[in-house]
């Protein structure tokens, strides 16, 4: 039996998604973005192992608090109905529990950094506890998500080089709009399920201009990263990977043209690709 499969069987495993390594790799790719604009094309193997690490252990715990907050409506939607808290597997004082204990093992690995650091980390842990209670509010939880997703920017570039210079912004809002596009395929396969029972996202805020925003957001989020290449001085090799992810953002929308749930999804899980081609495309241009 694999890992992952393992993983599917135990119910602490999927409270941390640790099942559905997607996430993480999303989250991992401007991380890396970060840090290798951050540090010229070099990272230190220091703080590549603590980003890294991060990374999989705050991304778990968005996903318990997450599913903390979702504990009463996760059971009316078709694609929540059999998570642990929804189903009693786990109670919700044991998910909160769990939460605190990676947020004490993110801390650990925080402190062996610096302080600028240090302070963006707190400010980053904010962000991520009170993402998943805006949709009770606001119809732009995917923007929350998008900055607290972001918010690794500055603390790369603030662990490499002790300052924040202000390049850093183009990357960090570049991976804001990013995030909202693909978090809003992804409340595209929930929005029946959303609308029944009152709750807010892109998806429903959009409408039937949901596929035009994404496209907006997506080809913003481009030019973003390209003003930003060109303020580090990067090459055709960088430029190259963002002519990719546009290849993928049009694939993208025709996959999800029909706003079919699959069609959606298959849209939203295909970002990995899209992370994964701008790094590849910033490392080697840094590399050659």
């Amino acid at each position: 039996m694999s890992t992952i499969s393992r993983w599917k069987q135990n119910p602490w495993a999927r409270l941390m998604r640790l099942d559905r390594p997607i996430g993480t790799c999303l989250l991992l790719w401007p991380t890396y973005w970060a840090l290798w604009f951050a540090a010229d094309g070099l990272p230190s193997l220091r703080n590549l192992l603590i980003f890294t690490l991060g990374v999989m252990v705050m991304r778990a715990a968005g996903c318990v608090i997450n599913d903390y907050a979702d504990r009463h409506i996760d059971g009316a939607v078709e694609r929540t109905q059999h998570r642990p808290l929804a189903t009693g597997e786990i109670k919700p004082n044991w998910a909160l529990a769990l939460f605190f204990c990676l947020l004490l093992i993110a801390l650990a690995l925080v402190l062996l950094t610096n302080q600028i650091t240090i302070i963006l980390a707190v400010a980053g842990v904010i962000l991520a506890a009170t993402y998943p209670f805006l949709k009770r509010f606001t119809h732009l939880p995917q923007l929350g998500l998008g900055a607290a997703w972001a918010w690794v920017v500055p603390m790369a570039f603030a662990a490499e080089q002790q300052a924040m210079p202000s390049g850093l912004w183009l990357i960090f809002a570049a991976v804001v709009l990013w995030t909202m596009a693909f978090d809003t395929y992804y409340a595209m396969v929930d929005r029946a399920d959303d609308l029944q029972i009152g709750i807010k996202s892109t998806a429903i805020l959009f409408g039937k201009q949901d596929l035009l925003i994404i496209a907006v957001l997506q080809m913003v989020a481009l030019m973003l990263l390209t003003v930003a290449g060109l303020h580090f001085g990067r090459g055709w090799l960088y430029l190259l990977g963002l002519v990719a992810a546009a290849v993928y953002f049009v694939i993208q929308h025709r996959w999800a043209r029909g706003r079919d749930p699959e069609g959606c999804f298959k849209a939203f899980l295909n970002n990995h690709r899209v992370g994964m081609v701008i790094f590849a495309g910033l490392a080697l241009d840094y590399a050659i």
